[in-house]
């Protein structure tokens, strides 16, 4: 496939990058700082660069010719989202140059917290721990709530991943998933594999227009 990545600098985005290439597809990485791509370059990579992915105008031609789109995009931390928002806004531009190129595809990562608690999880995990979480971080799950609504009032064939903590782990390729629904004791799972599943997700049926929480 040939595909266009959002958030290509970011820890979940370089391993999509990373696992698209060696799997042979061709991927548009696009980024603000080229140096801040720590992907060698390589026959099927390219990379382009854009200073505000608010600018429609902008992202229509690295999406032309393309089958799909992966976004990885997030915020660096809490401080970030509070000052400027990033997934909800970029989304905002991103779903309408998508459908002026005439793709169609899309999964992009959001977060686990984003939706709703699983009943089976215990009192402190549902009671204590997530509501203490969701406030610490609310400006990060306010914007990524926010993109989760602008595609879910799109025509884009969406999916999205929401993972719970990231850590640096090497990619399995074996992990729970739960479409449409909490997924219970959702810990952590590897960046890699996230990855993985936001690559594996563009031609799974299945999860077309779902909301899938992922954990290992």
């Amino acid at each position: 496939m040939k595909l266009t990545v959002f958030g290509a600098t970011g820890g979940v985005g370089r391993e999509v990058v990373r696992q698209a290439l060696a799997a042979g597809h061709e991927v548009t990485a696009v980024v603000r700082d080229r140096a801040r791509l720590d992907v060698p370059d390589r026959l099927g990579l390219h990379v382009a660069t854009v200073a505000d992915l608010r600018d429609e105008e902008a992202l229509v031609p690295l999406l032309r010719g393309r089958d799909a789109v992966v976004s990885a995009l997030g915020a660096a931390g809490n401080q970030q989202a509070r000052l400027t928002p990033v997934t909800g806004p970029a989304l905002r531009a991103v779903v309408p140059a998508m459908g002026r190129a005439g793709v169609d595809r899309l999964t992009a990562v959001s977060a686990a917290p984003v939706g709703p608690d699983a009943p089976t999880d215990g009192f402190f995990t549902r009671g204590v721990f997530l509501p203490l979480l969701r406030r610490a971080l609310r400006d990060v799950y306010a914007d990524l709530a926010d993109m989760e609504a602008v595609l879910a009032a799109s025509p884009v064939d969406w999916t999205v991943v929401r993972p719970p903590k990231l850590t640096n782990g090497r990619r399995t390729g074996v992990y729970r998933r739960a479409v449409g629904e909490p997924l219970p004791r959702a810990r952590t799972i590897p960046r890699a594999d996230v990855a993985d599943a936001l690559l594996a997700f563009l031609t799974d049926a299945s999860v077309s227009r779902r909301a899938v929480v992922v954990a290992s």
